[in-house]
């Protein structure tokens, strides 16, 4: 259904308004985060060391490389069918979709307890994990494994509900900062860093199920009972669940990527310096996919009832404020990122990660600016195509690390994630152009 000129108006006028909302929400958290995030890590590298924050965070980076790997992003599928459900009031297939996106969460933490036991039993040495740290990096894995939790944000996404989501969210950093303190402070070891980044894991997973417990849609889950009517209530979900896992896992894999690659390649103490300078670079990313994940309900319903201009039109004014917005964040970064790594750091060796982080934070300038493009993708039912530009990205990253790790150390990985965010963006604006040429031949 097409919607005419005024409609489209108000329609666009009101996506971007409630985006908007949805993004200071997410901000709100997510700003908490990033403060509490350096405080943290200040104290995890200056009790810890250089070599002993590398081991620490090769650790915790393989046990999140592995929950995205094998985790489906269920919040996007709750999102992009649920809409329909929650517009004729259906709540039966609502629940159903709903308890089918958390048994998929279920089996892929499943999945993922298996590989972690045998990444762990076979290749524990090429990660720099030691048998000392084998039980407390086995709990660590389990519980970012068994933190179930990306179907009920997408329940809470769905609802508009993005305050209470900004509430569970910011328990991780809190719960972090509160354990590396008392680390610090009693118990100075690479393990208790550990045991206080798996509490926060779990502590976040428990905030959202007591969230949607207290408002009645754990009962609406359970009380549902699946049949062979899902796929017929949901016509396409097979195919856009695989599409959108595959895009949003290599799209997350691909920042936990180079950092085993640092550590494999060059050592635990660079694989430290690295996951600094990626720390404060992953700002801009982190900035990216909060815009994607506030705008994707209402990029779902601009794209359905909005004109071909109209979507071009907020497509072109999207990407040029997150353009501008991400050129002055990279100005800043270049201009204080080697005093912010020697500050959170707390040595002056960290200020050889700069050229790193410059690199690492022009790739995330450049996901920032085509922010926007993705969720339209996905929203039109081109998951493939998104998943098409993802993977070209990756493949991109690989061969330039692969090649250039060995001849200049980290510095190699940060060009390749540079590559693949260079490659993604031209491949998104690429699809993205066409599927709107497409549906303007389409009238």
């Amino acid at each position: 259904m097409t919607a005419g000129p005024e409609g489209s108006k108000f329609d666009h006028g009101g996506a971007v308004r409630a985006a908007i909302r949805n993004l200071g929400w997410l901000l709100a958290s997510r700003g908490v985060l990033a403060v509490l995030s350096l405080l943290y890590l200040g104290l995890a590298t200056r009790t810890l060391g250089l070599a002993d924050f590398g081991r620490f965070a090769l650790v915790t980076g393989a046990a999140q490389g592995l929950a995205v790997l094998v985790g489906f992003q269920t919040w996007q599928v709750v999102v992009r069918f649920g809409m329909d459900h929650r517009a004729r009031g259906e709540d039966a297939a609502l629940g159903r979709l709903y308890r089918a996106c958390v048994l998929l969460d279920a089996a892929s933490a499943a999945l993922g307890l298996v590989l972690a036991a045998v990444i762990l039993a076979v290749g524990r040495e090429q990660l720099g994990i030691s048998h000392a740290l084998l039980r407390d990096t086995a709990i660590l894995t389990a519980a970012q494994l068994l933190s179930i939790r990306s179907a009920a944000i997408g329940i809470l996404r769905l609802s508009d509900r993005f305050g209470e989501a900004a509430v569970a969210d910011s328990v991780t950093p809190v719960v972090r900062f509160v354990g590396a303190v008392v680390a610090a402070t009693l118990l100075p070891t690479l393990q208790a860093f550990l045991w206080a980044w798996s509490a926060a894991e779990i502590a976040t997973a428990a905030s959202y199920w007591l969230i949607l417990a207290r408002s009645g849609d754990v009962g609406r889950m359970w009380s549902a009972r699946l049949s062979g009517r899902l796929t017929a209530e949901n016509r396409g979900i097979g195919r856009f669940m695989v599409n959108s896992n595959v895009v949003s896992s290599l799209g997350l894999a691909a920042k936990h990527i180079p950092l085993l690659l640092v550590g494999g390649f060059v050592g635990p103490a660079a694989a430290g310096a690295f996951r600094l300078a990626l720390q404060i670079a992953q700002a801009l990313a982190k900035l990216a996919q909060l815009i994607a994940r506030a705008a994707f309900p209402e990029v779902v319903r601009t794209v359905r009832g909005a004109t071909p201009a109209a979507v071009a039109g907020a497509l072109g004014r999207m990407v040029l404020a997150s353009s501008v917005g991400a050129a002055v964040i990279l100005v800043l970064i270049a201009l204080l990122g080697r005093a912010l790594l020697v500050l959170v750091g707390g040595d002056a060796s960290y200020a050889g990660a700069y050229d790193l982080l410059l690199w690492l934070a022009a790739a995330g300038s450049i996901d920032l600016a085509v922010v926007g493009l993705e969720p339209v993708l996905l929203a039109a039912d081109r998951s493939g195509a998104a998943m098409l530009a993802r993977g070209a990205g990756v493949a991109a990253q690989l061969a330039l690390s692969l090649l250039l790790l060995p001849r200049v150390g980290a510095a190699g990985a940060s060009v390749g994630v540079f590559g693949a965010s260079l490659v993604t963006a031209i491949m998104l604006g690429a699809l993205v152009r066409r599927y709107v040429r497409s549906r303007e031949a389409d009238g």
